[in-house]
């Protein structure tokens, strides 16, 4: 029979055995070695660069790399990678083709003139090697181009088979991404000299026909529906290699990250998951599968490949899709032996597919912008590092007007920006063919000028969340905001309606960094001005009155001002809505600038800055706050109706589609930095604030103080108020929850519906067949809803399925799946098991859930009718065992509606941040996050640095929010806390400063420092407090039990 030639034993792993999080991969480095250092190490007996390398890229542009003659595939790979500037390199290769012209991959430990016989006249080419099941995986939007170009590759070259119809919707969308939008004869043209798909003649009419449906998209949601779409088919990724089994019959094997997979034709008719799998060699020509023991089955196939060439090659691919997609850690290295060896000793050398998205979140690595364009208006050329000079900008530079030209200076440019780019960047006019390379979409920006600034930053630009940095630019707006307050109903603010999501493709919770090079320096002249200031600690009380009441004013013109402004210029809302809304807010906002004028003049006698001050007369602040509260009564009644407000807006939305279009849009804009709903609750959790702020004055005040009476007289009036008010905040609060949900998720239509309550969000890791796969699920007072984040360019999430509460079980078990932090949900229609990052947060969940059982089964009505009309396209396949289903997505129809009703969407919320942070957030925290609300001017360092920075921050909705000064209209970075600890700096910190606090996610640390003890103790409570979540949610009380409790 003769030796096993190959071997590779299938370890235990987390889809095939639960709990196994250790894994026990295998490869040729010595202990101690990464690839990196086993390259380095390798001998160089020739610095020569004398062989010339063609390498075909995915765009079919030719590259011609010089290496060194001996040099290794590796060393080849990150010369390409290093060209084309791919962060997400290790789901690609480098194949060529052999002496037999079938295809194999360049071996990156191999040198390359051992593998390519004759390296000088091969033509190699990139490709993707893995192809992971879900293209929302990939976090780059880069690498989700190319990604496109190996579907619009494969189509040409028919490996990916598909019927007329697929393969014309693949066409027009690809057409769409090269050329834009519809245009008959431009089509025409353009389909005679670029050959798509196989005889794409008879199917040409049909690509017209899609093509025109796809007006207004852009490259990168084209880029998305060409994956979404490729990844339905059977054939998605799949390379052939001819075989033969036992009795003879003619085959077709495969692998994907499923498995091994065997084809008759082009039908799949059977799959090995890695699951069963044992061990895989081969023996000459002979490829051998080992499967785990079951029932009277045997336990080895076998399949005969044309040469032991072939099937040492299809070995070589199986090991390395096995390791890539099933293994944790990347291979451990293997003991070499001593007098012989047994066997090849292949194994695959580079990140798995979870280090690899790890490394992208964790590694707090700045994404590099780029441009994305039609190819009618093309870029020249990607910037490489020599192209662009290295700018050292002063951070004053770069602040202008909304309506100014972006600096010169300025290295970034957003996809997003209407503005001209910025003359650093090479892009050019189409003019000549030798300057212009039409197949090149992309203008990226190199990493390192990250100190100067640009116009277009914010929420939309492109910063993977998973990577916590600090973010944004400097755009002043303070001559913008002194308009505002002067004549805040006149103004018409510019509103941009943004129909480019282009750079939405990754979930940018974040904006581009903030660099601390391009920031004031803020020394010994501060120390000075805090000296002179009162030192009393009502004083600062006053003045956090003072600064919360500043951003509460921005707040409120987000609806007055900008709002209005993007309304009346679409005429999107009916008359009868406007007045409703501008009616109950205006009289507010206008008695809030008045208000705000009283306390700025006071805090300004009370400092001593003018003539007018005569000590003691001035150093109160009780006297303004009970005038202005008992002002403020009379305005109750607009508050009282905030219900109807949020309501009939949610209705127009729904019914209006100009009106949806332009609140959507809305939402984008930078000024609009939250939900837009959650400004509409501003005012009535504004005199949740004032109560608190009061008592802590009449707490800090004694009884003989002459600030005292007026304080508690101040905080009667307030607390009288809020009574009045409690049960409709909590009611919109909810509300305004589901509607923001409602937005985000796909799959579900009446969210809204009576009764129902907001509970729980957050990040669990779901038992499926694929093994423990990343869910978003959602609690309510009625059902469960799990989710999967979708890869369009919306960044919404899709419901995958719904489990009412109505008979649901929750039990712990995690010694029945060996899985920490693990426990099962037992429902009518079918049991899951799901595991939670900490033994903690699996805590909260089971608490919840237990507790929300148990309502349900008091409540009288049930939910049955509330899923029927709400959840969409769900089965209601019922199991008594676990459900490991492979959760089926809608097709490609379903796919595209979703993006035509919401071509955008907002990623800084809450959801996001759970999803990459891995942790969950309860209706309490929510509540608890909106009485810890705190702004103020802020001296902040980054770890490394040296000088401090002064910027205005804002701590609201679980994030702090960065601006230049108070008078800015919209953040310039933000940071969102969830994950985050707080704590004082230790020695090792090496801060020598007082009043600092810490911010550490894993490796992100940040300083901040406080003007006083007070407000460095303000800042470590606030942020404690938002950012710990309690176990349980008391807002999930029995009817009765809730208005007691409110009452």
């Amino acid at each position: 029979m003769g030796e096993i030639e190959g071997t590779y034993r299938v370890l235990q792993t987390p889809g095939s055995r639960l709990g196994v999080q250790k894994t026990m991969g295998v490869s040729t480095l010595e202990p101690g070695q990464n690839l990196s250092t086993a390259m380095a190490s390798l001998p160089a007996k020739t610095q020569e660069r004398d062989l010339p390398i063609k390498i075909k890229m995915l765009d079919n542009t030719v590259e011609v790399l010089d290496i060194e003659s001996k040099c290794y595939g590796q060393a080849l790979l990150a010369e390409v990678y290093k060209h084309l500037n791919l962060i997400e390199s290790d789901y690609f290769g480098i194949e060529f083709q052999n002496i037999q012209s079938y295809w194999i991959w360049l071996e990156p430990m191999k040198p390359v003139i051992k593998q390519v016989r004759r390296p000088k006249t091969t033509m190699l080419r990139l490709a993707v090697k893995f192809f992971p099941p879900d293209p929302g995986q990939l976090q780059e939007e880069y690498t989700r181009y190319l990604f496109a170009l190996q579907i619009k590759r494969d189509l040409a070259e028919e490996r990916l088979t598909c019927s007329d119809n697929t393969a014309a919707l693949l066409v027009s969308h690809l057409l769409q991404s090269e050329i834009g939008d519809f245009d008959e004869a431009e089509d025409r043209e353009h389909l005679k000299t670029n050959q798509y798909f196989p005889n794409q003649e008879r199917i040409e009419g049909k690509i017209l026909e899609f093509h025109r449906k796809h007006v207004g998209q852009t490259p990168a949601e084209s880029d998305f529906q060409v994956l979404e779409i490729a990844r339905k088919l059977e054939m998605y990724g799949i390379r052939f290699h001819l075989a033969s089994d036992r009795e003879g019959t003619k085959i077709n094997l495969a692998v994907s990250h499923m498995g091994v997979l065997v084809f008759q034709g082009n039908t799949k008719i059977n799959t090995f998951n890695w699951s069963k799998v044992r061990k895989l060699s081969f023996k000459r020509k002979r490829f051998l599968v080992k499967l785990h023991p079951e029932g009277p089955y045997q336990d080895t196939l076998e399949f005969l490949l044309g040469s032991r060439d072939e099937c040492k090659n299809f070995w070589k691919i199986c090991v390395e899709y096995h390791t890539f997609f099933r293994l944790f850690d990347q291979p451990k290295p293997k003991a070499k032996a001593v007098l012989f060896t047994r066997g090849s000793s292949f194994r695959y050398s580079g990140r798995t597919q979870k280090q690899l998205v790890d490394y992208i979140k964790d590694s707090g690595m700045k994404k590099t912008p780029y441009e994305r364009r039609h190819s009618k208006v093309r870029a020249s050329t990607r910037a490489s590092n020599t192209e662009v000079p290295k700018q050292s900008v002063p951070f004053i530079e770069g602040l202008r007007s909304p309506g100014s030209s972006a600096s010169a200076a300025a290295p970034f440019h957003s996809a997003h920006s209407s503005a001209t780019p910025t003359p650093a960047l090479p892009i050019f006019a189409e003019t000549s063919p030798s300057s212009l390379n039409p197949r090149e979409p992309y203008t990226r920006i190199p990493e390192k000028n990250t100190a100067a600034p640009a116009e277009e930053v914010g929420r939309k630009l492109m910063q993977q969340p998973g990577s916590p940095m600090l973010q944004g630019l400097p755009v002043d707006h303070s001559q913008l905001s002194s308009l505002v307050l002067k004549n805040p109903l006149g103004l018409n603010p510019t509103f941009q309606v943004n129909s480019n999501a282009a750079g939405q493709g990754s979930s940018p919770l974040l904006s581009p960094v903030l660099s601390d090079a391009g920031g004031a320096r803020v020394e010994e002249d501060d120390e000075m001005k805090r000296k002179r200031c009162p030192a009393d600690k009502a004083y600062f009380i006053a003045k956090e009155i003072l600064a919360t009441e500043r951003t509460y004013l921005k707040d409120l013109e987000v609806i007055t001002v900008w709002f209005r402004s993007a309304v009346i210029k679409e005429n999107a809302m009916p008359e009868g809505l406007m007045t409703l809304l501008f009616s109950n807010i205006d009289p507010i906002y206008e008695f809030h600038r008045g208000f705000l004028k009283e306390i700025e003049q006071r805090l300004s006698l009370w400092e001593g800055r003018t003539n007018a001050y005569v000590k003691g007369d001035y150093q109160r602040i009780g006297d303004v706050m009970l005038r202005n509260m008992r002002t403020l009564k009379e305005f109750t009644s607009y508050l009282q109706k905030h219900d109807e407000v949020l309501t009939e807006l949610e209705k127009a939305t729904k019914r209006l589609k100009k009106l949806e279009m332009v609140y959507k849009e809305f939402e984008l804009q930078k000024v609009c930095y939250l939900p837009l709903n959650t400004f509409l609750l501003k005012p009535i959790q504004r005199l949740m604030h004032y109560k608190l702020i009061l008592g802590r004055l009449c707490k800090h005040y004694t009884a003989e103080h002459r600030d005292f009476a007026d304080c508690r007289n101040a905080l009667k009036e307030v607390t009288e108020m809020t009574s009045q008010l409690q049960h409709s905040l909590i009611r919109l609060e909810n509300f305004q929850k589901l509607t923001e949900l409602q937005h985000d998720l796909i799959g579900i239509d009446n969210l809204t519906a009576p009764g129902r309550e907001f509970i729980r969000e957050g990040c669990l890791y779901k038992l499926t067949k694929k093994g423990l796969q990343q869910r978003m699920f959602f609690l309510f007072s009625d059902m469960l809803l799990y989710t999967s984040k979708g890869v369009t360019g919306t960044n919404q999430f899709k419901i995958h399925g719904h489990l009412p509460l109505h008979g649901m079980l929750v039990e712990e078990s995690e010694n029945e799946w060996a899985v920490p932090h693990c426990f099962t949900i037992y429902s009518a229609q079918k049991t899951i098991v799901v595991a939670a990052s900490t033994r903690l947060e699996m805590g909260k969940w089971m608490e919840d859930l237990n507790m929300a059982i148990e309502m349900a089964k008091k409540s009288t009505e049930k939910s049955d009718m509330l899923l029927e009309n709400s959840v969409c396209n769900r089965s209601n396949r019922s199991s008594d065992e676990v459900s490991l289903e492979q959760e089926s997505e809608d097709d490609t129809h379903s796919s595209r509606s979703s993006l035509d009703r919401q071509s955008h969407h907002r990623a800084n919320t809450t959801m996001h941040v759970c999803w990459y942070r891995n942790t969950s957030v309860s209706m309490t925290d929510h509540s608890v996050a909106v009485e810890n609300q705190l702004s103020g001017y802020l001296l902040r360092k980054f770890k490394n640095s040296n000088g401090w920075q002064k910027l205005w921050v804002v701590f609201t909705n679980f994030c702090l929010f960065f601006y230049k000064t108070h008078q800015d209209d919209y953040p310039l970075a933000s940071l969102p806390l969830l994950g985050y600890a707080v704590s004082a700096p230790v020695e090792a910190d090496g801060i020598q400063k007082d009043y600092v606090f810490k911010l550490q996610f894993k490796s992100h640390v940040y300083f901040f420092r406080a003007e006083s003890k007070y407000t460095f103790e303000r800042w470590m409570e606030v942020i404690k407090r938002a950012t710990s979540s309690p176990a349980r949610s008391s807002l999930l009380l029995p009817k009765d039990e809730k208005d007691s409790h409110t009452d």
